[in-house]
């Protein structure tokens, strides 16, 4: 039996561990940290350094070089390939590593409830036959770190927030019946397809880290300067994880 524990860790922050994530990697037989290259070489550092930090025994630690998603193909054949590529690797690392079972810890950028697939790859092990039990330790999300760091509510009084991706506001727009959006997982400012009048952004980058950067105000002034700030943070550190809020105004009669 494979006790898999797949630990949110927020934001790469070691003061956003829960006291219940540090218990579940201090009591695991091994933890896996995946490797993405190294124009992401900050992202396993990371990790490293939340291990060096919390561990107070000697669990077991092994890197492994996690599947490129193929930018060329069709996105969800292209993710579902991925995830497929994936779950061999995690596959090939419990049969070399965890031969005879035990727990095994996988940690997890925010919460690994909140887009991230870790849950639908620990599935595929189980379809394929493994004898795995799947734990999930909740962490902080990005939009947690976010609202934090803007110290602003993520909800209007008694209101509803729509949470989407930056694909589905480009290829969509603002969606019907919507006053406040959260956007994940935006590779390039979808904002830009929107009418700015009216709408209040809320954004960061690196939330929590050491380099976070932040910005707010109309969409109309503040998106322009967040692209640039954007584009300009991506080229120094060969990667970037950002988040943004946006609220519209209330229109009487609408």
């Amino acid at each position: 039996m494979i006790d898999l524990h797949l630990i949110g860790i927020g934001t790469g922050n070691p003061d956003h561990l829960t006291a219940e994530a540090i218990r579940a990697m201090n009591s695991a037989d091994l933890i896996l940290l995946p490797r993405k290259g190294r124009a992401k070489s900050d992202l396993i550092d990371l990790r490293r350094a939340i291990c060096a930090e919390v561990l107070t025994g000697p669990v077991r630690i092994v890197e492994f070089d996690l599947p490129v998603r193929d930018a060329d193909a069709v996105y969800l054949d292209a993710v579902n390939d991925w995830h497929a590529a994936i779950a061999a690797a995690w596959a090939t690392q419990i049969a070399m590593h965890l031969p005879d079972g035990g727990r095994l810890a996988l940690l997890v950028w925010g919460d690994p409830s909140l887009y991230d697939s870790s849950l639908r790859i620990a599935g595929r092990l189980k379809d394929g036959g493994m004898d795995i039990r799947v734990r999930v330790v909740p962490g902080i999300t990005s939009i947690q770190a976010l609202t934090a760091a803007h110290a602003i509510p993520l909800n209007p009084l008694a209101g509803p927030v729509t949470v989407t991706t930056g694909r589905m506001l480009r290829a969509h727009g603002w969606p019907d019946g919507a006053d406040t959006l959260v956007v994940m997982l935006d590779s390039g400012c979808a904002f830009e397809v929107l009418e700015p009048e009216g709408i209040t952004i809320w954004w960061g980058a690196y939330l929590g880290m050491a380099q976070e950067a932040l910005d707010q105000g109309p969409l109309a002034e503040a998106g322009p300067r967040i692209a640039a700030h954007r584009a300009e943070l991506r080229v120094r550190h060969g990667w970037i994880m950002d988040v943004y809020l946006m609220r519209r105004e209330q229109i009487d009669g609408s």
